[in-house]
């Protein structure tokens, strides 16, 4: 039988597209979709985690406060919770105009609005609890978000384009990250004035309320896109049978098509990202630490992180394409870990703009080829048929682990300093290796015994 499946099928035979034809797939209508889809997925990420530690830092929160508040991200790894539900309810009203995937889109973006709204007209240094609260609203929307959008994007293009829709909702995601990280501080500084260090609430309080405005790019790029042929969907005939369709069977597949290898990719993706979530966390309270204002950080971040985030995700995806996502995705484990010894050795070096320039750059030019790489690896991992759980699970499990371990790393600074912290991130980046290269070698062998049954005479016709 021909399996709903998006796993990669052996390259045997395979003539590769030339570079222009590789580049030229960046121009197509569903990329540039994909690129404002990106924006606003990844605007929401930074404004509840990393930029919020600058802004609670400043405002003169704990190190240790700062990293327990956020296990608020776990809510993007316990999204495979209610992706289901994303998977199979349909909105009121919402649904039946805009189909299954846009309607969860737009609601979501509101929920997201909402929060930034909230924390926005919230100052910590006052009262913490109500910032928290918006926080967690903000992630839940941002990650209800991603499942529907993961699954749009999966739906709307063949295996051959994910690599490219994925390099550009990474270029889209990272272009957020930096407006969300560096445009933030930007305005921040703006509003604040001269006096740039120090903590004001009117100036945050601005600075937020323009993030939540442009979560209206996604709005727009929903409502004149068009909804991808769903997957068909056998109908339920009672409750017991719908559960089983949208709980259990997605789980159910996933195993039974890659049995014992199941638990080898999971465990993979379960650390890929753990040394930049981390380092993550503890990266602004180390820039406010170190005596960095708001307005260079946004600077150095604004311009040399767009750059070399954006040349990663470029590069990651067109090598991809070209030599496949598993040679990139090794690349991509390796730059990401030797990236946080720079700031190791940063943190020696003092406030030194020059040398937070050097030190941004490495790491972004890092993170944007292994997120273009590892995204497209995912979603090579789904079946079409259950796309938004699977991957949602997927992706959640690619949280729940370095976000967990996050949380006690302002206890970590506070104990033994900000340099043993960054080697300590570095070294979570082993493992990672051993499970690539193994991964890589059961993906060959898998492809080898694809070829090599579909080879034998007869064998063709048996699995239509």
């Amino acid at each position: 039988m021909i399996m709903e499946t998006m796993h990669e099928a052996p390259l045997t035979d395979t003539v590769k597209p030339s570079w222009a034809e590789s580049l030229r797939v960046y121009l197509q209508p569903a990329s540039l979709r994909m690129l404002m889809l990106g924006f606003a997925a990844g605007l929401p990420l930074l404004l509840v985690l990393g930029t919020l530690s600058f802004r609670l830092r400043e405002a003169g929160i704990d190190r240790s406060t700062i990293g327990y508040l956020s296990w608020v991200g776990l809510a993007y790894a316990f999204k495979w919770t209610w992706a289901p539900l994303v998977d199979r309810l349909p909105i009121p009203f919402l649904t039946r105009r805009l189909g299954r995937r846009r309607s969860w889109l737009l609601l979501a973006q509101s929920v997201v609005m909402a929060g930034l709204a909230g924390m926005a007209l919230c100052d910590p240094s006052q009262t913490l609890g109500p910032v928290v609260w918006c926080a967690l609203l903000v992630a839940v929307g941002s990650a209800t978000q991603d499942i529907a959008l993961d699954a749009f994007r999966i739906e709307s293009a063949q295996l051959d384009q994910q690599a490219a829709l994925a390099a550009s909702y990474q270029t889209g995601y990272r272009l957020a990250m930096i407006w969300a990280g560096a445009g933030v501080l930007w305005v921040a500084a703006w509003v604040q004035g001269d006096a740039s260090t120090g903590y004001q609430h009117a100036a945050w309080q601005a600075a937020y309320l323009v993030m939540a405005a442009s979560m209206v790019v996604g709005v727009i790029t929903v409502l004149q896109s068009s909804e991808p042929v769903p997957a068909a969907i056998p109908a339920a005939r009672n409750v017991r049978e719908w559960l089983q369709g949208a709980l259990l069977e997605p789980f159910a597949d996933f195993v039974r098509r890659y049995r014992w290898q199941a638990v080898l990719i999971l465990s993979l993706i379960s650390v890929y990202r753990i040394s930049d979530v981390v380092m993550g966390i503890m990266a602004n309270p180390f820039y406010v630490d170190m005596g960095y204002t708001k307005a260079e950080v946004a600077t150095v971040t604004k311009v040399y992180g767009v750059l070399m985030t954006l040349l990663g995700a470029f590069v990651g995806g067109v090598m991809a394409l070209r030599w496949g996502v598993m040679w990139i995705l090794m690349l991509g484990a390796i730059l990401s870990a030797l990236s946080n010894l720079l700031f190791a050795w940063l943190s020696g070096v003092g406030h030194d703009v020059q040398a937070l320039i050097a030190v941004v750059s490495a790491d972004n030019l890092a993170s944007g080829m292994a997120s273009a790489a590892f995204i497209a690896y995912l979603s090579s991992l789904t079946n079409i048929r259950y796309s938004a759980t699977q991957y949602a699970l997927l992706s959640s499990m690619m949280l729940l682990l370095p976000k967990f371990i996050a949380g006690f790393s302002g206890d970590f600074v506070n104990a033994h300093g900000y340099a043993t912290f960054f080697n300590a991130t570095a070294l979570l980046g082993l493992p990672v290796l051993v499970l690539v290269a193994l991964a890589w070698r059961a993906d060959k062998q898998e492809n080898l015994r694809n070829f090599t049954d579909t080879s034998r005479p007869g064998d063709a016709a048996n699995q239509i």
